[in-house]
């Protein structure tokens, strides 16, 4: 496919967020899980505000079930029902798109009713009955690359989308193995993938990740965060995943790797700037005559 398309997420009263070659870059965040719903409406509303100063077009993310924790005693989320109430309860407020993961076919169905973008975890990406609900669900599909996969393997599971009837794919990298509890980043990743035809997207907090690393809790590296999203904004992506947090060190979920909210601001304006010196730079000198690097 030599086609780069734009993808459009955003479905009734909400602002629609568009995704794709020449646009903006847009910012996909909030705590790695629900965990309450004064939480997520106090993240909602502190990104909302840091997202409004910048112009910067947006997407609330919080999951409602984390299945793949490392310890059956780990907080999992409040569950599908609550988790639909106060993700819609966010985007009626806000009037924002919202995306949560799903990691049981069963559940995707009412996960379209409310998101409006759907998201695949990375280590169910290769699952064919998960890319097949996530298609049937009906709404833009948000597809991680498994951190065990190449990113030009990724075409067989956008492949495995398309032939469920989806087209509106958004790809993401968020590391990939090197022996053990160590993920690394290959920014080559972002122009591999994009041969797909689809949108990009960088993935860096759980690319500073340690998985497991701590026993039975996955470690990371927080202060490694802006370089990575300066790196990959250089490499081209179309979109940032971020997930942030108000008092990170006691987060429920991945308290190891979320963005402490109140850098928030700052990295986001990094990665702006980053991206319009990058765009504006390919409108002078034309795409195809531009090192793949820039």
């Amino acid at each position: 496919m030599n086609e780069r398309r734009i993808i459009e997420i955003g479905y009734g009263d909400v602002r629609r967020v568009r995704i794709g070659r020449g646009l903006p870059l847009v910012y996909i965040g909030g705590p790695c899980a629900i965990e309450s719903r004064d939480h997520a409406f106090k993240m909602a509303e502190a990104i909302a505000a840091v997202c409004d100063r910048l112009n910067m077009p947006w997407i609330y993310k919080s999951c409602y079930d984390k299945d793949s924790r490392s310890s059956a005693t780990s907080f999992h989320g409040v569950g599908l029902e609550d988790g639909m109430r106060i993700l819609s309860d966010i985007r009626n407020e806000f009037g924002v798109p919202v995306v949560s993961d799903f990691s049981d076919p069963s559940w995707a169905a009412a996960t379209g009713e409310v998101c409006d973008l759907v998201q695949v975890p990375a280590y169910l990406c290769r699952q064919t009955s998960i890319l097949r609900a996530a298609a049937e669900a009906g709404r833009p599909v948000h597809l991680k690359k498994g951190q065990f996969m190449s990113p030009w393997n990724m075409r067989n599971s956008v492949r495995k989308l398309e032939s469920f009837g989806c087209d509106q794919i958004l790809l993401t990298d968020r590391g990939t193995f090197l022996g053990y509890n160590m993920l690394v980043n290959d920014m080559t990743c972002f122009p591999i993938m994009a041969k797909t035809g689809y949108p990009v997207c960088f993935d860096a907090t759980h690319s500073v990740q340690m998985p497991t690393s701590m026993g039975n809790l996955s470690g990371g590296q927080r202060e490694f965060i802006p370089f990575l999203v300066r790196a990959a904004v250089g490499g081209g992506i179309d979109a940032l995943f971020m997930e942030t947090h108000d008092d990170p060190d006691n987060a429920l979920s991945d308290p190891n790797t979320v963005l402490d909210l109140r850098y928030l601001e700052l990295v986001l304006s990094q990665a702006i700037a980053m991206h319009e010196a990058r765009l504006s730079i390919l409108d002078q000198h034309g795409e195809d005559n531009v090192h793949p690097s820039i």
